[in-house]
């Protein structure tokens, strides 16, 4: 059972662009998952998340405050801002505008930190950044979208503060917890967590683009330019700001992928519950999800010999 969840984790962008491909190709069949099973899987992703993780994970923010608040900084700015831009340039009609916002608001994504250890960089500062992002979701992410999205659709904040918290905090602290006192066997955090997650997320991906085939098929390559720049974009301006403030190669590659990789699930999660007259939403997010393992997988082995080359 290791090996076959092992083989799932370690293949989970393959995984995930398969069902989106499905999803395309076959709609109906895929369709079984419903949209309204979202907050639900996204909530076993994020228990699976607090699982994994260990109450030491959380001293970084203690030890190395000035590293934890530049990539803090970093993130709640130049995704946000970039989407913005991006929905700008491309003139984008408002339901996409306001999923490609809706995912440069969230926090960092629980893969950034796979993706940060595989590139060898600061696996402590990434997993210190996806904590404290997540930690102030709540009230960044409504506050975010109010200011980036709010000439497009009425942002409830309260609502969405309330959401977040419910799919988010919630069930990272309820693993927290079960994990301080029902220690979890090694082989489980590092097999079957992974394993599960990569699938719950493969599921969101086919209910989103499930719902979604016709108009995707439609406007599909211009939503797929937008949330492959905005993803690169991160990628970039997250390795700008470590250089610029002549940060460590490994300080710089724990910014940029935690900058790059965004909880696109939460994205489609919140599109779903908050923004229902506005279909195609939900669709930067998952196309968000697919595209952002692909990339990081590919920008790890790129970062990794930088690594290795320079302290």
């Amino acid at each position: 059972m290791y090996r076959i969840c092992a083989w799932i984790s370690q293949r989970m962008a393959v995984i995930v662009l398969l069902m989106a491909g499905a999803a395309l190709l076959w709609p109906q069949t895929v369709g079984v998952i419903k949209t309204s099973w979202i907050s639900w899987m996204l909530g076993i992703v994020m228990f699976g998340m607090g699982l994994a993780m260990q109450w030491e994970d959380f001293r970084v923010i203690i030890l190395r405050p000035k590293d934890i608040i530049v990539g803090f900084l970093a993130q709640i700015t130049i995704m946000p801002l970039l989407a913005w831009l991006l929905v700008q340039l491309f003139r984008l009609p408002p339901e996409i505008a306001v999923g490609v916002v809706l995912v440069g608001c969230c926090p960092g994504g629980t893969a950034s930190n796979v993706i940060t250890y595989l590139a060898g960089g600061d696996l402590a500062l990434s997993i210190g950044m996806t904590s404290v992002s997540t930690l102030f979701a709540p009230v960044l992410t409504p506050m975010l979208t109010y200011l980036f999205a709010g000439k497009y659709v009425d942002v409830d904040f309260w609502t969405m503060f309330m959401s977040i918290v419910q799919v988010i905090i919630l069930p990272i602290a309820l693993g927290l917890v079960i994990k301080r006192f029902v220690p979890m066997p090694e082989k489980v955090v590092k097999n079957v967590l992974p394993a599960v997650s990569s699938i719950a997320i493969a599921l969101i991906v086919g209910a989103v683009v499930s719902a979604n085939a016709d108009k995707l098929l439609h406007c599909g390559l211009l939503v797929i330019a937008v949330v492959v720049l905005h993803n690169l974009l991160g990628f970039l301006f997250g390795i700008v700001v470590g250089k610029t403030l002549r940060l460590s190669n490994k300080k710089c590659t724990a910014i940029s992928v935690e900058v790059g990789m965004q909880n696109s699930g939460l994205a489609c999660s919140l599109a779903q519950q908050h923004f229902q007259a506005m279909a195609l939403a939900t669709v930067p997010g998952a196309i968000f999800s697919v595209w952002h393992n692909i990339s990081g997988s590919i920008y790890a082995r790129l970062l990794r010999s930088w690594n290795e080359k320079q302290p």
